[in-house]
This record gives structure tokens, sequence and C-alpha cells, in this order.
């Protein structure tokens, strides 16, 4: 099983990014996906989840009305779009995948937000 992340960087405050993760190896669409992120020094935190099917998305009260997760189940991916990016945003997000007693994570894409 593979999950790979891309689409971090650097971004001025106010700005956007969209961030992918790419699942391999794995009955994708069955699977509940997250974003989590961590900052230096801070514990990974959640920031969205999305169920299997994708009728449904929860986020971080930090996030609410700015961010907003999604998936493709024909293309295995999930992305996290990112509005109205602050300095606090500054993490490596991470995506995990969970089914059942199955937990996934991948290796994280840096996010910078910084004039």
């Amino acid at each position: 099983v593979q999950l790979v992340e891309s689409g971090g960087g650097l971004v001025q405050p106010g700005g956007s990014l969209r961030l992918s993760c790419a699942a391999s190896g794995l009955t994708f669409s069955s699977y509940v996906m997250s974003w989590y992120r961590q900052a230096p020094g801070n514990e990974r935190e959640l920031v969205s989840t999305i169920t299997s099917g994708g009728g449904r998305t929860n986020y971080a009260d930090s996030v609410k009305g700015r961010f907003t997760m999604s998936r493709d189940d024909a293309k295995n991916t999930v992305f996290l779009q990112m509005n109205s990016l602050k300095p606090e945003d500054t993490a490596v997000y991470y995506c995990k995948a969970v089914y059942s007693w199955r937990t996934y994570w991948g290796r994280g894409t840096q996010v910078t937000v910084s004039s």
C-alpha cells in the first residue's frame, strides 16, 4: 500500500494550495480518508475527514470555511483545497487511510505560508 502526497509548497498569506494524495494497493473506495498536519514542536492534528463514498466531510474548527476536502474514487485520490492560507497553517500535511483495523499513512508534503 502506498499513499503519496503532493502539491505542497511556499505560498503567501491569503493564497491557495491544492494538495493531492494518490493511493495504490488498496480498495480505495472503501477507505475513510483524512488529512492531518504537524507543525514543528506540535502534535499531529486532524484537519479533515471524508467518508467512503464521499457523502460526509468533517473539518477542524481552525480550517472550516477555508479548506475543502474531496475524493475521486476513479483516480484513487483525495484532495485538500486550501484557501485564505495563514502562517499558522504552516506544517507537514499527511494523508491517512482507514478501513476496519487497517491504517496507512503517507510521508507528507510541506506547506509553508509566509511573506
